[in-house]
């Protein structure tokens, strides 16, 4: 049962006049009385397809003809050369049909849904997701996701560091509060769903230096704009004995090597999707500029746009900065009112903190967000008084600058947003299996 030979292969013509055996699902079939044009698909690829009745006989013939859309099949034939789109078909010789389709029930994802939905997704092609990740779009959109993942990957253990993970059950925030996922938890009602590892990454830093991790994180935001998800997956690393310039070095390679990665990788695929690969290759060759919050501000207020000092950035804010922007942009020096008490403070000026945002063009907006860390007792307690934020959840955390500490910093990356913003993606649901935001849990 075992399956040894893939579209993708036979469209390379390794195969051309050989006997071979397809294992795949119906993707297309029309044809006549005498003879079916069946395309079958599989996640390498489609090919064409020809049965005669003269030589598969009236039973099987009338099977496969009577054979619906996302039927699986398997099929033995003669692998034939031709002029038609792909280059090649399968001349059947034999074959059966593995699961069949129920003609009351036929699948639901037809060409009209999908036009509706002009490349984008309808309510309809959301609850059909399990289907929907049938479809050329979306099997393509998922191998993209899997490049992205293995660049991640490859990036940081390339650079000696290590996979660590955290828990997803928390006591404390990372993030601002309101954004926190409360759980039953054995009658305790101070847990939550995790916003990030950093915490737990910190208190693993003196242990292994430099440290990554690929995992889920939670926010519960009801912001219903076309980059949020309440689940998402986080790209996270920590690096002992570093400044945020040091940080952000790693933020722009890690980027970088995804976008070279596909580029090597997906080509095909992006292209399919209509992406300009010149573009992907600027993001890959290119250096990333750097520009502090006090020079955004000032170009956002000499665009009339209504914004404060002191304010953070919101992706409206955002989406009118990166629009002239031709490569990600690094944005620093945040004031630190606009930001939590575990970034630290700039020892040249007070008023701001050692953190970075990088944030993609074509209005994408922020990807990485990260920084130098309080790492001292002092600072941090200090900190934390400040926010009038109570200590006892950060216990742990405080206790990691009693012994040892030392600068560190660390960033966080959306990898739903890369993938978006690497795909040309016009909504992030498009880019993850089964998303989920503040409307749907389901499928």
């Amino acid at each position: 049962m075992v399956k040894e030979i893939w579209i993708n292969e036979i469209l390379s013509g390794q195969y051309d006049d050989q006997e071979v055996e397809l294992k795949g699902w119906i993707h297309r079939s029309r044809g006549s009385n005498k003879i079916r044009f069946i395309v079958i698909r599989d996640s390498t690829g489609h090919i064409q397809c020809v049965g005669k009745r003269e030589v598969l006989g009236d039973e099987f013939f009338d099977e496969l003809k009577g054979s619906l859309i996302e039927s699986s099949v398997t099929l033995k034939g003669i692998v034939r050369s031709t002029d038609r789109e792909h280059g090649h078909e399968v001349q059947i010789s034999s074959g059966a049909i593995v699961g069949s389709v129920n003609p009351d029930r036929p699948f639901p994802i037809t060409e009209s849904a999908m036009a509706e939905a002009d490349g984008g997704e309808t309510e309809f092609l959301l609850d059909n997701r399990h289907l929907y990740l049938r479809t050329s779009r979306m099997t393509t959109m998922l191998k993209i996701r899997s490049s992205v993942f293995g660049a991640v990957h490859s990036y940081f253990r390339d650079r000696d560091f290590i996979e660590y993970q955290a828990p997803n059950f928390v006591s404390g925030a990372v993030e601002g509060g309101s954004t926190l996922f409360e759980v039953p938890y054995f009658g305790r009602k101070d847990v939550y769903l995790t916003q990030s590892w950093q915490l737990y990454a910190e208190a693993a830093m003196p242990a292994l230096e430099r440290l990554y991790t690929m995992a889920p994180s939670f926010r519960a935001e009801k912001s219903r704009t076309r980059r949020h998800l309440t689940e998402f997956w986080h790209a996270e690393m920590e690096i002992a004995w570093a400044t945020n310039n040091e940080v952000m070095k790693h933020g722009e390679g890690v980027v970088r090597h995804i976008a070279s990665t596909l580029l090597d990788e997906r080509s095909d695929e992006l292209l399919s999707l209509g992406r300009d690969l010149e573009l992907v290759s600027r993001y890959a060759d290119n250096s990333y500029p750097i520009m502090r919050y006090d020079e955004a501000i000032e170009i956002l207020q000499s665009k009339d746009v209504d914004v404060d000092w002191g304010q953070d950035l919101d992706f409206s804010k955002e989406k009118i900065l990166t629009a002239d922007f031709e490569v990600p942009h690094f944005l620093t020096h945040y004031p630190k009112i606009a930001k939590p008490f575990y970034h630290r403070q700039d020892p040249d000026d007070q008023k701001y903190v050692l953190c970075h945002d990088l944030l993609a063009p074509e209005g994408y907006g922020e990807i990485i967000g990260g920084g130098e860390r309080t790492w001292s007792e002092k600072e941090i307690l200090e900190r934390l008084d400040e926010e009038g934020t109570p200590k006892e959840p950060y216990e742990f955390y405080i206790d990691t600058r009693r012994y040892g500490g030392v600068p560190h910093g660390g960033f966080g990356l959306g990898v739903d947003r890369v993938c978006t913003w690497l795909s040309g993606a016009d909504h992030i649901r498009e880019v993850i299996p089964f998303p989920r935001d503040s409307r749907r849990v389901t499928p």
